[in-house]
């Protein structure tokens, strides 16, 4: 299988092309294109050399991620289907801004997830690899190309979308560098967060790259008996050493890390749980957001959850303002198409299932 553009960062471009017997100088022409959405062969034809355009045509592939779906909400929420080389797919989501010329990007980081979150589409389906530095690049251009056609420009990116991006630590931060280079995605590392449910080592590692990110931490609960019924791996990693390590990343960034919080009726959102919560983060300088459930259907557990209404979010939040931290109640985005993680490629795998059965999988279910 060749190898694609978004495999290459600017030094390893520089020396494919010593290798086929040309300058590395030529790649940052290559890759400023790439990464501003231009098919990058027309873009950068005049003044290269031509046997290196032929070269380029005939080693490198074209792409490594494929648009095959693409949802658009009423609030203008687009939500795309990638499929990869292997036929596998991913997510990933484009979110209008307040700013009529502004966007948010959503990005995956593995194929399904292994972290068998109750509440999340995504777990359904288990997990079955990391997504590639390269994977990860092309779900960005993809979003970029819809922010564009829509005259916004894609702003920040945030890595909430399937998987969990600390255990795929060494693919996300190559793609991360790629993103916020200004040589390549010119996003800038400030407009970037990765998000994580609380994988303690993973962060300090994060925290030992000394990279000007942002992190958001998925709590979900207040105390371990309620958030290990949501999240089976807090099982593994208690509140106090997730909250602990997230210290640490912040002490040595200096920038407040995000609190997650999906506000689930009648299991997580009650006036006790906000209490705890606001006990919980005490005098930290973190951001809480409280999140608006997109219903899946039943869990793995068999469950049914449901969104907190708005009265209820809106006293939740006013109790951890009482205690004077920074709560923001995040608006739902795209509830009338497939906007949950994992919801549109688990629909998609759903029909495939029962219009042509994959003997090796079984079949339908």
């Amino acid at each position: 299988m060749s190898t694609a553009l978004a495999d290459f960062d600017l030094a390893s471009l520089g020396q494919q092309f010593v290798t086929w017997g040309y300058k590395p100088g030529h790649a940052a022409r290559v890759l400023r294109a790439f990464y501003s959405g231009d098919d990058f062969l027309p873009a950068v034809t005049e003044g290269l050399p031509r046997g290196l355009v032929e070269r380029m045509r005939t080693g490198l592939a074209p792409s490594v991620a494929t648009v095959v779906e693409r949802q658009v909400a009423t609030d203008g929420t687009t939500k795309l289907l990638l499929r990869l080389g292997d036929q596998r797919t991913v997510e990933s989501v484009l979110m209008p801004g307040f700013r009529a010329d502004r966007a948010a990007g959503c990005l995956s980081s593995q194929v399904g997830c292994a972290m068998g979150c109750d509440f999340c589409a995504t777990t359904k389906t288990g997990f079955e690899r990391n997504l590639t530095a390269a994977e990860i690049v092309e779900q960005f251009l993809a979003l970029r190309r819809e922010a564009s056609a829509l005259g916004r420009r894609l702003q920040t990116v945030v890595f909430m979308g399937m998987g969990e991006p600390l255990l795929n630590l060494e693919h996300v931060l190559a793609a991360v560098h790629r993103l916020a280079d200004n040589s390549l995605g010119s996003l800038g590392w400030r407009q970037i967060t990765v998000s994580t449910v609380g994988i303690v080592p993973a962060m300090d590692a994060l925290t030992s790259t000394g990279l000007n990110f942002h992190l958001a931490v998925s709590l979900h609960a207040p105390d371990d008996a309620t958030r290990a019924r949501l999240l089976p791996m807090g099982r593994r990693f208690p509140i106090a050493d997730i909250l602990a390590a997230a210290d640490r990343f912040q002490a040595r960034r200096g920038r407040p890390v995000t609190i997650q919080y999906c506000l689930l009726a009648g299991v997580n959102d009650s006036l006790d749980h906000a209490r705890l919560l606001a006990e919980l983060i005490g005098t930290r300088r973190m951001h809480i957001n409280l999140l608006r459930y997109n219903p899946t259907g039943l869990s793995l557990r068999g469950v049914a959850y449901e969104p907190s209404s708005d009265e209820t979010a809106a006293a939740f939040a006013s109790v951890l303002r009482g205690h004077q931290l920074v709560a923001h109640c995040r608006r739902s985005r795209g509830p009338d198409i497939d906007a949950a993680c994992g919801q549109l490629r688990g629909r998609a795998a759903a029909v495939r299932n029962l219009v042509s059965p994959d003997p090796s999988r079984g079949g339908p279910h």
